[in-house]
């Protein structure tokens, strides 16, 4: 794609106003979410020398096939109309595509958008490099209860939507139902509590296999709290004020060490270590009955497994005992960058919309397995046929709608998040190695985090 240089002049301007709020021609998908024949008013007023279009720099992190399907939601909106080119440019892993923009955030040289995952919410916040969508929100009275709330809620900060959610997922339990059979379990009443997943793992280990395995993910750990409804922070997750500490080695946490634990030292689950590629290797070739992974893995699982077996989807599992407890969406939210022409972020924003269209929403949902950000999609034909074809989101689904909105659910949020959640899965590692018991592990990372967010504190004024 050729770059366009930007030219900001009044002519520039009155053209972007009247185009952003008018349909233009050959349009696939209108910004509004509409087909839409050419206007033949927007032509008609038209200067005799078309301005440039905007153009938006997109940085993301999606490869592979997802990098094909971001390819196409771009093509899509850049047909759709004229004022507004994006180029979508694939910058690495997040965490790369964060240290670029950290990089560039002195310069112009970084883009007008940028996709970060959840764990950097409180730090792209705290840069103040953003402008926080809720002002174009409100500029344009668009209406976010057509959102999943409790998708918005993790990327809302003292009731402010500070970015758009893009690719969202939660991770829930796979298992083999042919396994589940010859054990004489019931293939469809899965296990959904710490005590039934145990009692099933046991029944499952037989002839050289293991009734499962959980990969060593801090994002677990985090779903685990968020399941008995317990805080990962002190002061309200992060989210009442900045956080001081981790509540990491409270009760909610060393119950579920030590459950985990339980299982791998009985033999009942296999210890594979900190991959999800590798625990997935392990239950599509068979060998662990019980996995946990994304919902944005399904679709892959499911295919992997046609014609060997049968995959089964429970919800994440939490003690029999625990109340008020859900999910905590994972993925991937856009942010729009400051230091930009006025221009190019109401350019950014036009795309945000385009992709929270029903009809862009159950596309991306259908060719990816992220959830559909937008309630309307679900009531897309395209997305009927795939829960038609794969029933098992349906689990995903109703996990996503009955999590019960609280401070624990909404998900914590720190400055220091990557750096925290590595820690996180030296603890889990240490314990299940048997280097450390579940609470002295869950200690020694609660004390570095907590050292780690007053360092980080200090440096946010």
């Amino acid at each position: 794609m050729k770059s366009v240089n930007v030219r900001v002049s009044v002519l520039a301007m009155t053209a972007l106003t009247m185009m952003l709020t008018s349909a233009c021609g050959k349009a696939e998908v209108t910004t509004s979410g509409s087909a839409a024949p050419a206007s033949s008013t927007a032509a008609s007023a038209a200067p005799t020398k078309a301005a440039e279009p905007v153009k938006v720099i997109w940085w993301h992190s999606m490869s592979g096939e997802l990098g094909k399907a971001v390819d196409k939601l771009v093509a899509d909106f850049n047909a759709s109309q004229k004022n507004v080119q994006v180029e979508a440019v694939f910058q690495g892993t997040y965490d790369e595509s964060l240290n670029k923009m950290k990089a560039s955030m002195d310069t112009k040289s970084g883009p007008s958008l940028i996709q970060v995952y959840e764990i950097g919410s409180r730090f792209m916040i705290d840069s103040k490099a953003i402008t926080p969508v809720q002002k174009f929100v409100d500029a344009d009275k668009f209406d976010l209860s057509q959102l999943e709330e409790n998708i918005l809620n993790y990327y809302k900060v003292d009731d402010k939507l500070n970015s758009m959610p893009f690719n969202t997922s939660n991770p829930i339990l796979y298992y083999n139902k042919d396994m589940f059979k010859a054990a004489g379990l019931d293939p469809e009443k899965p296990p959904t509590t710490y005590e039934e997943v145990a009692k099933a793992a046991q029944a499952l280990s037989k002839d050289g296999k293991a009734g499962g395995s959980f990969a060593i993910y801090g994002w677990f750990m985090e779903q685990f709290f968020a399941g008995q409804g317990a805080e990962f922070l002190n002061n309200g997750n992060g989210r009442t004020s900045a956080a001081t500490e981790t509540l990491l080695n409270n009760e909610a946490g060393v119950k579920t060490l030590t459950w985990w634990k339980g299982m791998v030292d009985n033999k009942s689950l296999m210890n594979l270590g900190r991959k999800t590629d590798d625990t997935k290797k392990a239950f599509l070739a068979g060998q662990v009955a019980m996995t946990l992974d994304s919902t944005a893995s399904l679709r892959g699982i499911v295919s992997g497994a046609e014609g060997k077996f049968q995959v089964g989807t429970s919800t994440m599992p939490k003690p029999a005992d625990a109340k008020d407890g859900g999910v905590v969406v994972g993925g991937a939210s856009l942010y729009i960058l400051n230091n930009k022409s006025e221009a190019e972020q109401k350019g950014a924003w036009e795309f945000i919309k385009f992709l929270t269209n029903p009809q862009t929403q159950a596309w991306w949902h259908v060719n990816t397995g992220y959830f559909p950000i937008t309630k309307k999609a679900y009531d897309e034909q395209l997305v009927k046929d795939n829960l038609a074809k794969y029933p098992q989101f349906q689990t995903a689904i109703d996990q996503l709608h009955n999590t019960k909105a609280n401070k624990a659910t909404q998900g914590a949020v720190m400055g220091v998040f990557p750096e925290a959640r590595q820690l996180v899965e030296t603890a889990i590692e240490e314990a299940l190695t048997g280097k450390k018991a579940p609470k002295d592990a869950l200690d020694a990372a609660s004390k570095s985090i907590t050292e780690k967010l007053a360092a980080y504190n200090k440096t946010v004024k």
